[in-house]
């Protein structure tokens, strides 16, 4: 009986292993074929047409691997990139850019990789109530392209992405600002203001920056320094109804100094818009 028993279990041992080595066998990796340049690219190219991006990153990786001097290899390296944030994979695409300006800072396309690595940052801006990493990652990307190379074709559509990308910080600035006045903090709701007013000026956001400074400056009975700003709002911003606000705020000795006193905005330009 014991003998049987031990048959037995010799038999299980033995069909166990037979099915671990099935396994084994079904889990090792294919061997990668070689395959000529432009079949490994058109494929490639074929499943970046029908948006199997995945798969077309790991074509134009294998073009650049199996063929590394090629005329293709560049380029698929870029195409790589581009296929990766096709897929929102975007920290994969910056990687693969950074490689590609690396090693190629004379090709044709570089400025192309300078504005694909700037789309892969800003595609991923947040709302302005979140961290704004990301804004000011594209803010610099952006940047980079534009000074690197003005004649571009990318150039101008990059410009128009740092207005908004500037437009956005700039809301961040405005939102902190607004908490802080909202609950008493006087003095750090107005180093939010004046950061607007002096870092991104050019800004939709600056005509409520003047007027929410001509609240604080009131608030802490600064009715000089809250003139003075009033008195830029209502110079650069005449019809604004920020200036309507700030003007209201005021009392009627303030409203006639901003009316009679010449060459007083200039001096307020001066001394706002100066940084520190």
């Amino acid at each position: 009986m014991r003998k049987k028993r031990l048959i037995i279990l010799l038999s299980a041992v033995m069909i166990a292993g037979a099915g671990l080595s099935g396994c084994a066998s079904s889990d090792k990796p294919k061997e990668q074929i070689e395959e000529d340049v432009d079949t490994l690219y058109n494929r490639a190219a074929s499943a970046l047409d029908e948006k199997r991006y995945a798969e077309a990153t790991r074509y134009f990786e294998e073009v650049e691997r199996q063929h590394p001097y090629s005329q293709w290899a560049t380029q698929a390296q870029l195409m790589a990139a581009f296929s990766s944030y096709q897929d929102q994979r975007y920290d994969e695409a910056v990687l693969a850019l950074d490689r590609f300006i690396q090693l190629h800072p004379g090709n044709k396309d570089i400025d192309y990789a300078y504005y694909l690595k700037a789309l892969c940052y800003y595609e991923q801006i947040s709302d302005v109530r979140r961290d704004q990493e990301m804004t000011q990652e594209a803010l610099n990307a952006l940047e980079a392209l534009i000074s690197r190379f003005p004649d571009s074709q990318y150039a101008r559509d990059a410009a128009l992405k740092r207005d908004l990308t500037l437009d956005h910080l700039a809301g961040k600035e405005m939102e902190i600002g607004r908490y802080y006045l909202n609950r008493g903090h006087v003095n750090a709701a107005i180093n939010r203001f004046r950061s607007v007013i002096q870092k991104y000026q050019t800004t939709t956001h600056t005509p409520e920056a003047l007027h929410r400074l001509v609240e604080a400056y009131l608030t802490l009975g600064l009715t000089d320094e809250a003139t003075r700003v009033a008195s830029v709002l209502g110079y650069n911003y005449p019809g604004s109804r920020w200036y309507e606000k700030s003007y209201a705020l005021l009392d009627e000795k303030s409203r006639k100094r901003i009316l009679d006193e010449r060459g007083f905005v200039d001096r307020a330009v001066d001394t706002i818009f100066k940084p520190d």
